[in-house]
């Protein structure tokens, strides 16, 4: 009974965003995109460039919470049903998202699934645990953290984008290689970093969400969870094994990402011969706020941090 009045008040409030002609009535006649995710929506205000005034973007779970815990309101669901472009990752965090474009108003909805886009670059994920049905594969939803899956998303938010507003088509083809040069450039830098440095394994202390950029740079990794399980203990032979790894390989960090309590690398660090290991944040780019963006945060800035700070843990 409760599913059929959640779907009968999201079909009521498209029905009012909609009005007479299809149409979202959050754009006033402006092309209405919304993305799952940050990285998606950074990119589309990059190609849009100055023309970004003509779009309605918005950008779901804008308070910074973590992409995996996400539940969208009805509000969200509606604005999906009713937007022009819909961009989202395509992993298993995001199940929600078939029963949401279910309900989708516009029939003309162009939906960007990025797992979908990057296609046999996609990597299988790890753990099943907890799975029953093993026959539909599931990939590793963090596809973003890969500079070469950026160029692939990139150019097929700008088709979309022709599509959309084919008056304009060219100043999005100029704007996608204009972007697409500094997504190659800095998969350059990260090419040349991994061969300059004396090291080639990462030690994560944490949740693992950066199996494309280790496998686009043939970077070996240990780490204490597979990608963002929901787990938080590590068990007593995880924490020992990577301290071994650590002091066989004299890896001199331990990474974790944004956010962390740090708890776990603490307890891996004081379990090496000498405890005197650093812990180093590196930012999966996953769990983005309103305000950071407002601060000027980017795409193309979070991945050229992440570039100093892997060089420095692989020193």
């Amino acid at each position: 009974m409760k599913k059929v009045l959640c779907v009968f008040l999201i079909l009521c409030i498209c029905s009012n965003m909609c009005g007479c002609n299809g149409k979202s009535a959050y754009n006033d006649g402006k092309i209405t995109i919304v993305c799952a995710g940050f990285s998606a929506y950074d990119w589309v205000r990059v190609l849009c460039g100055d023309r970004i005034s003509e779009i309605d973007l918005k950008m779901l779970g804008d308070n910074g919470a973590d992409m995996h815990s996400y539940q969208p309101s009805v509000e969200d669901i509606a604005r999906i049903g009713n937007c022009d472009l819909f961009i989202y990752s395509g992993g298993e965090s995001e199940t929600w998202v078939e029963d949401a474009l279910k309900n989708a108003v516009n029939p003309n909805i162009i939906v960007i699934n990025m797992v979908d886009v990057i296609g046999e670059n996609a990597i299988e994920h790890d753990e099943h645990e907890g799975h029953d049905d093993h026959d539909e594969m599931e990939y590793d939803e963090h596809v973003w953290l890969s500079l070469k899956n950026a160029c692939l998303i990139v150019n097929e938010i700008e088709h979309a984008l022709e599509k959309l507003d084919s008056e304009n088509a060219e100043y999005y083809r100029a704007k996608c290689e204009e972007y697409r040069s500094l997504l190659m450039g800095l998969d350059e830098r990260y090419e040349e970093m991994t061969k300059n440095v004396a090291g080639n394994t990462l030690i994560f202390g944490d949740r693992f969400p950066f199996r494309y950029l280790v496998e686009d740079y043939g970077l070996d990794y240990y780490a204490a969870f597979d990608g963002c399980s929901a787990d938080t203990e590590a068990s007593f032979e995880i924490i020992t094994t990577l301290a071994g790894k650590m002091d066989e390989l004299n890896v001199n960090y331990i990474i974790v990402i944004e956010g962390s309590d740090k708890r776990l690398a603490n307890t891996i660090k004081d379990s090496t011969k000498t405890g005197n290991k650093a812990i180093l944040e590196v930012d999966s780019i996953q769990s983005v706020s309103k305000k950071k963006i407002d601060m000027g945060y980017t795409y193309i800035g979070a991945m050229e941090n992440n570039l100093e700070l892997l060089e420095k843990a692989l020193r």
